[in-house]
């Protein structure tokens, strides 16, 4: 690795600890190498995007290492700390309550190390009389029509699920400000594609990333970005789906 480059890694990765340089120096070189250097030399993303898709997958995979690895990297290179709360707070909804604990932990430990004051600017715009109407309002205008009749013509078993989607998974977290509705959609094919065995709702949700702009080359970017995170198998996966679907509004 040239001196410069490694000087720019050092810096962008200040503040981290790990043994790994000292005891599996190979390894640290082919892994830096490639995840710092080979693969965000494709990217066709902003360096925004391509952070908040690195910390999205590596939620999604629970990689926790990592995660606080990057993390300095993505407070280092300048992202806001509020794009990195509003991606935790997101995963919520697809990661469940569960796995996404340790990871705002660790980010509130690391937060603090930079001196951010916690809690941050609230980023809520709903409350309990307003969540599930501007909830469903959102799941409307970025999946059609279709979600308002989830509410009135599902089965009765499926009522309780379909009313918590629109009040708590849109209504609570897609109203938030933070992240704009693009963000949004790329971070949750992020989160589906990492913990792999979603394919359906991967596939909704790459017909969601079409509908506000996130079109096919994009999404490709996205995974190429999250695949030295999450190895091949998944990334072949999502890219298969976004092939599909891709396919299906050509056909449209």
């Amino acid at each position: 690795m040239e001196t410069n480059t490694k000087e720019k890694l050092s810096a962008l990765f200040e503040g981290t600890s790990s043994n790994l340089e000292a005891k599996d120096p190979e390894w640290v070189k082919i892994a830096a190498a490639f995840s710092q250097q080979e693969a965000p030399a494709a990217s066709k993303l902003t360096e925004r995007e391509r952070m908040l898709c690195i910390l999205s997958a590596l939620m999604g995979c629970q990689g926790m290492g990592e995660y606080r690895h990057m993390l300095h990297a993505v407070l280092n290179s300048g992202l806001d700390p509020v794009s990195v709360k509003e991606t935790i707070y997101q995963a919520t909804a697809y990661l469940g309550i569960g796995r996404v604990h340790d990871f705002l932990e660790a980010t509130n430990q690391i937060m603090e190390q930079y001196g951010i004051t916690l809690p941050l600017p609230p980023q809520g715009t709903t409350d309990e009389n307003s969540r599930f109407e501007k909830g469903l309002e959102k799941q409307v205008a970025l999946f059609g029509e279709e979600m308002a009749k989830r509410q009135t013509d599902c089965p009765p078993l499926r009522r309780n699920i379909n009313r918590w989607l629109a009040d708590n998974c849109f209504g609570d977290y897609y109203t938030r400000t933070g992240l704009n509705d693009q963000e949004r959609e790329m971070i949750t094919f992020c989160f589906l594609l990492a913990q792999g065995g979603c394919e359906n709702q991967l596939r909704g949700h790459t017909a969601g990333n079409f509908g506000v702009g996130n079109g096919k080359e994009k999404l490709y970017s996205v995974v190429e970005q999250c695949m030295p995170y999450i190895g091949y198998p998944r990334s072949l996966n999502a890219m298969g789906v976004i092939d599909e679907v891709a396919k299906n509004f050509e056909n449209a």
